[in-house]
């Protein structure tokens, strides 16, 4: 793909993350999340979400804001070396989302585990740059 196409998918990534993680970067926004993402797992077949504590809820906010930081930085400079990054980021997170759901079964995790890798794939496909060459490793 061309470079100019694969910033705009960097910052779409961007804005998406910038949607579902923003819920993430407050207390008060993250305790409504909290019973909505319960609830959400409840009718997927899934248990309610247990309790948080106010140490589990600031490192919920803590990732949250710095994911909305991130997700801001590639809306205004989508620049395919940090979609690069992004995209590896996400295969991480992936990987503890997965590792989750197998020691919990929570089938809402799902919702977040299958756009993360589709985000992540999308992000490490080939770019051509306006050379002509390919833009593989992470400065891209």
């Amino acid at each position: 793909m061309h470079t100019s196409t694969y910033s705009r998918i960097v910052r779409a990534s961007g804005i998406y993350d910038l949607l579902v993680t923003a819920p993430f970067a407050t207390p008060w926004t993250f305790a409504l999340l909290h019973g909505q993402l319960s609830s959400v797992n409840m009718a997927l077949g899934g248990a309610p979400l247990p309790a948080f504590t106010p140490l589990h809820i600031l490192f919920a906010c803590l990732m949250g804001t710095v994911v909305v930081l991130w997700s801001v930085l590639r809306i205004g400079d989508p620049q395919p070396r940090f979609g690069r990054y992004d995209g590896a980021g996400r295969f991480g997170f992936s990987l503890w989302m997965a590792w989750t759901l197998a020691q919990t079964g929570m089938p809402m995790l799902w919702l977040f585990i299958v756009p993360e890798l589709a985000w992540g794939v999308v992000q490490w496909l080939p770019v051509r740059g306006r050379q002509g060459g390919t833009g593989n490793g992470p400065r891209g």
